[in-house]
């Protein structure tokens, strides 16, 4: 299969040399030619079968140009080592638990997964992959454990220096090797800049092979719809009507949550769940999207104002403004409303949410109170990476899982820069000598 930029259906590339390159030449993001409906035995099975399993299934069309079966079997397998519970609080709510992970974030899926395919896709290859990453939170710290210790593959990532929290930032600051961080003076939006300008710069991504592991990355978004039939396996044939609410920032969980429905998964509706940052639930408003300078709020992986994958869901929706109001409803909630939803989870279910899935939750808490049905919040981190925000709000302090117990006496190493792209590329220097 080939894979389409956003900006130019006629620049096609297979999906090996979509990973490698990240970004489209045009500054697009890839797009699959072809979105293959799964056959009605699939849903059958859908219950029974494990997140590799499910992975295997559903990735086989997009990757089997590039990768045979046996080897997208080894790397679902390896990739996908832990759980996704889904936690029933009533008779029509759940809560998606993907914090699961060796990072205790959702972005564990599509950081394991992009590693494994891009180790695979680099046998053979002599020159080094440089990753280059821009985080809010959790996308850094996935990436760096997902990459740690791949030969041939080097990975600098870009972070908001003072807008994330103690743990994010140590666990993509401790490990060393191949992992190199930078911390930006500025926000996520400056981060990301940089980085689509790294890609653009054709001599820089050549000299270094440059790479992305955010959701522009195909591989990254792909993998992303596992989680998404996994959860409906689980209610398959006790619950119709099924709504997922997505709390929501760069939309690459949004996209792939679409793309699953196009595959054929019978979901009745999705929830862009916003904090302030509200870009997308404004333009399903008013049907004008306007970038906005990012806001600084407790759920602050969702602190992003230009989102990159809205190209991705134009391209999905073929810029109708009524197709993507039928797939899709916008809700947005300030950080007074999410401290209260967290409270309310744990005096109402004794449910410990993190303040991104607080802000899932008060979207699913909208809708079924004027639509019914049944729904599933994405609780996307744990809570204990956000302790200080739970503990305000519930009075309990979240613990801190063993594996990660430690890691506040770990030095952090990391390089500090400005926001200029020409500051940007001699500190990228540093980091890669």
């Amino acid at each position: 299969m080939n894979f389409y930029s956003t900006r130019n259906k006629n620049l096609k590339y297979p999906f090996g040399q979509a990973v490698r390159q990240g970004l489209a030449p045009d500054g697009g993001l890839f797009m699959p030619e072809d979105i293959p409906l799964l056959p009605a035995d699939f849903y059958r099975q859908l219950p029974e079968l494990s997140l590799p399993q499910i992975a295997e299934i559903i990735l086989h069309p997009y990757t089997n140009d590039d990768i045979p079966d046996d080897a997208l079997h080894e790397i679902c397998r390896t990739a996908f080592t832990f759980p996704a519970p889904l936690v029933r609080l009533s008779d029509n709510l759940y809560a998606l638990e993907l914090y699961h992970g060796p990072t205790m974030a959702f972005k564990d899926f599509g950081a394991r997964l992009l590693a494994r395919t891009l180790n695979y896709l680099n046998r053979h290859r002599q020159q080094r992959n440089v990753v280059l990453v821009a985080t809010s939170g959790d996308t850094g710290s996935a990436v760096a454990s997902g990459f740690y210790g791949l030969e041939h593959i080097e990975v600098v990532i870009l972070y908001p220096y003072g807008k994330i929290s103690d743990l994010q930032e140590r666990q993509m600051t401790t490990l060393g090797g191949n992992i190199h961080a930078l911390a930006i003076d500025g926000n996520f939006d400056d981060c990301q800049r940089l980085v689509k300008t790294a890609f653009n710069d054709r001599q820089l991504a050549a000299t270094y092979g440059l790479t992305s592991a955010n959701s522009i990355n195909i591989a990254r978004l792909l993998p992303q719809m596992i989680y998404y039939f996994y959860a409906w396996g689980q209610l398959a044939g006790h619950h119709t009507q099924i709504v997922f609410s997505v709390p929501s920032g760069n939309y690459g969980n949004l996209t792939a949550g679409i793309l699953a429905q196009k595959m054929g998964l019978p979901v009745q509706h999705f929830l862009a769940a916003a904090n302030a940052n509200n870009t997308v639930p404004a333009y399903l408003q008013s049907g004008h999207f306007e970038p906005r300078p990012t806001i600084a709020t407790l759920s602050n992986a969702m602190d992003v104002g230009n989102p990159s994958n809205f190209e991705r869901l134009q391209s999905l929706f073929d810029n109708n403004l009524d197709s993507f109001r039928q797939h899709i409803a916008g809700y947005s909630f300030d950080d007074e409303q999410t401290l209260a939803a967290i409270t309310r989870l744990y005096r109402e279910y004794n449910y410990l949410a993190d303040p991104h899935g607080a802000v899932g939750y008060l979207a699913l808490e909208a809708w079924l109170k004027e639509n019914g049905g049944t729904g599933i919040f994405l609780e996307t981190a744990h809570p204990t990476k956000f302790a200080d925000t739970v503990e305000k709000a519930t009075g309990r302090l979240p613990e801190l899982p063993a594996a990660w117990q430690g890691l506040e006496k770990k030095d952090k190493h990391f390089i500090r820069c400005s926001s200029d792209y020409k500051d940007f590329l001699d500190c990228l220097t540093t980091a890669l000598s």
